[in-house]
């Protein structure tokens, strides 16, 4: 594993903790799109040490003038730069949080009759509550770096995420017999799935966020312990100001103010740039969010279970709002 949190391959050989792209050529002669994730990698560690823009420029020296203009500062929109790199490879392991509702800390929604589902609005069995917001539609396009980016068919893919007040179903004082916002569906011959849902609250500390696991096949899902790979999509933040100006969402107003995609604890590293989702619509017609999600099943998995201690949310940042 690498110091952006990224998987590695265990039998090839590496460069600052990164597989190298051309294994059997020398690390100057990686090409452009493994010299912009090098150079995204030292910007974390500049911002340790305090050097900020003029030391990443500094260090880029010997990487080229292409490299330099992708480390540019975040734009007006809330949005980071973003490699080459980060646009097409892998998307990164990240925990699962503290509610992921599969099993692997209690509650398991996966083994719920229905969970296999597009409209993730209501919630299944007896409890009968609907989550109220802006509706959103959510598509992932899932493929297989492993065989060349081709579509991932038939895999599960297991979404979840809050609800407009910030509570995640199953464990949020008030939600706790709601399961709302979690739910399956497979891949089509496309690698592509869709789920019907609504725009989650931004809670303190954590930047607005859908959860994701990717399953081989749907009767993996049994066992978290056989996700492919655990991940995060990150919203636009031009969706997420619209919406929380509207009524239901008055909190995440104040906690959006708070946070950047920089300063998030799981976006933070590189931005988002490989999990930042692209949105079309409006508040009154709902958004279409879409994301690609790219995994490789040649490299092992590091992402799902708790955060860091120190906090009960996910990144280790406080628990959620509750009402």
């Amino acid at each position: 594993m690498d110091r952006a949190g990224r998987r590695t391959r265990r039998d090839a050989p590496t460069y600052e903790g990164r597989a190298l792209a051309r294994p059997d050529e020398e690390v100057v002669d990686q090409g452009l799109g493994f010299d912009l994730g090098t150079l995204l990698g030292r910007r974390q560690a500049l911002r340790a040490l305090g050097l900020g823009t003029l030391g990443l420029g500094l260090a880029a020296c010997g990487t080229g003038s292409a490299a330099s203009s992708a480390s540019s500062s975040a734009s007006s929109s809330g949005t980071s730069s973003a490699s080459a790199a980060g646009a097409t490879g892998e998307i990164p392991d990240e925990t699962a949080g503290p509610y992921p509702g599969d099993g692997s800390n209690g509650p398991d929604v996966l083994e719920q009759s229905g969970v296999v589902r597009s409209d993730l609005r209501t919630s299944l069995g007896g409890a009968g509550g609907t989550a109220e917001g802006v509706p959103m539609t959510l598509e992932l396009a899932v493929s297989d770096l492993a065989s060349g980016g081709s579509a991932f068919a038939g895999v599960a893919v297991y979404v979840w995420h809050c609800d407009r007040e910030g509570r995640y179903s199953m464990y949020s004082e008030g939600v706790e017999d709601e399961d709302y916002l979690r739910g399956v569906q497979v891949a089509d011959a496309d690698g592509r799935v869709r789920f019907t849902s609504v725009v989650p609250a931004c809670y303190d500390g954590r930047w607005p966020h859908v959860h994701v696991e990717v399953y081989p096949d749907l009767d993996s899902t049994d066992d978290a312990a056989n996700a492919i790979a655990t991940s995060q999509l990150a919203l636009p933040q031009a969706v997420c100001e619209a919406v929380y100006a509207t009524d239901g969402y008055e909190a995440s107003v104040a906690n959006l103010a708070r946070v950047s995609l920089d300063s998030d604890g799981v976006f933070g590293d590189d931005g988002g740039a490989s999990q930042l989702a692209t949105a079309t619509g409006d508040v009154d017609a709902g958004y279409a969010v879409s994301l690609a999600v790219r995994v490789d099943t040649r490299t092992e998995p590091t992402g799902g279970g708790q955060p860091p201690s120190g906090g009960g949310a996910p990144g280790g940042m406080a628990p959620p709002p509750r009402s």
